[in-house]
């Protein structure tokens, strides 16, 4: 007859919320069973009655009902009663790209791995997306039991340098690190034309609207409105005459789209292969580029107290070397430098 089991919360789970922690150990347990399981107190931490919202600290012992443990949410193991796998996102059946993703592997450490993500791959699946890097993600374990975590996102066509968490206090402790701007961002785009001023910021207020065919796309918002508030700053770095422009960009906050629409809407800018936001402009003739997006994510700077600082950057992309090398520009430490 199946027991009662008491699970001790490790210290990469230390801070969940409960309702996760368990959906974690039991991933086949339906939510409504168990807000039930919650709401009866067959579920309790340290003996005592416990609520879906309460955060677990490492050491506490969470009791889990029979039905639990019985339904396939715990295994047995040499080593005792150990947590079930969590179902995981689809994974790719593209061998190619993991191996390609491997081979682009910028920093590894027991916390976090560093990628350079190419152009053209979706960081999380979506309508028609049968290739993006969640569904990679665990070809990316290098060992590990855990797969690692996503904890930012880089747009769909931009290129270059994203951090994932490969343990749970890891994506704390990187999401808390976004959120509270500890964590910094270099970008480098290619406009069309040149800004009135060769550096600045931008603070245009961005919401996400959509057309009279359900289209979605980032718009100017309410200034007042700090749910909206966008800033990023930006300094040229080369021009090309008065036909383009070499930015580095930095974002102080991380709204979709963010740097494109200031950079064509802002700057009146846009950048070159960006016809959602600059349309025909985005497009210039006679500069013989790709069409592709030229905006690259080039540095990313994570400070960690109590361990090395991290500080990565990835290579220009095909597409985007070959225009800095057609309009003569120049890749110097200078370039990789924040205002």
């Amino acid at each position: 007859m199946s027991r009662a089991r008491e699970i001790s919360v490790s210290e990469d789970e230390d801070g969940m919320r409960l309702d996760r922690w368990v959906k974690a150990h039991a991933p086949e347990l339906t939510h409504a069973r168990l807000q039930k399981l919650l709401r009866t107190g067959q579920i309790r931490i340290g003996g005592g009655r416990a609520k879906a919202n309460q955060r677990v600290q490492a050491g506490d012992l969470v009791r889990l009902p029979p039905e639990v443990t019985s339904a396939g949410g715990m295994v047995e193991s040499d080593d005792g009663p150990q947590p079930a796998r969590a179902k995981t996102s689809p994974k790719t059946s593209d061998d190619a790209l993991v191996r390609d993703l491997l081979g682009r592997v910028l920093y590894r450490d027991d916390e976090i791995l560093v990628i350079d993500k190419p152009s053209g791959l979706a960081v999380q699946g979506g309508s028609g997306l049968g290739r993006h890097l969640d569904g990679a993600l665990d070809g990316l374990r290098f060992g590990t039991a855990e797969r690692p975590r996503l904890v930012h996102r880089l747009d769909r066509d931009t290129s270059g340098v994203i951090a994932l968490a490969r343990t749970r206090k890891a994506a704390a402790d990187l999401t808390r690190g976004f959120r509270e701007k500890g964590i910094r961002k270099l970008y480098w785009a290619a406009v069309a034309g040149v800004p009135d001023h060769p550096a600045g910021t931008i603070g245009m207020a961005l919401e996400k609207k959509s057309n009279a065919f359900g289209r979605e796309k980032m718009a100017e918002g309410d200034a007042d409105d700090e749910g909206q508030r966008a800033v990023s700053h930006y300094w040229v770095i080369e021009t090309l005459g008065r036909r383009a422009a070499w930015l580095a960009m930095s974002p102080e906050t991380g709204r979709t789209h963010q740097l494109r629409v200031h950079a064509a809407r802002g700057l009146d800018c846009p950048i070159l292969g960006d016809g959602k936001y600059g349309g025909r402009s985005a497009f210039p003739g006679g500069l013989n580029v790709s069409k592709r997006l030229h905006l690259h994510a080039r540095r990313l700077v994570i400070p960690r107290p109590g361990a090395p600082m991290i500080d990565v950057s990835a290579p220009l992309p095909d597409h985007m070397q070959e225009a800095w090398n057609r309009f003569g520009f120049t890749i110097t430490t200078d370039a990789d430098q924040f205002p």
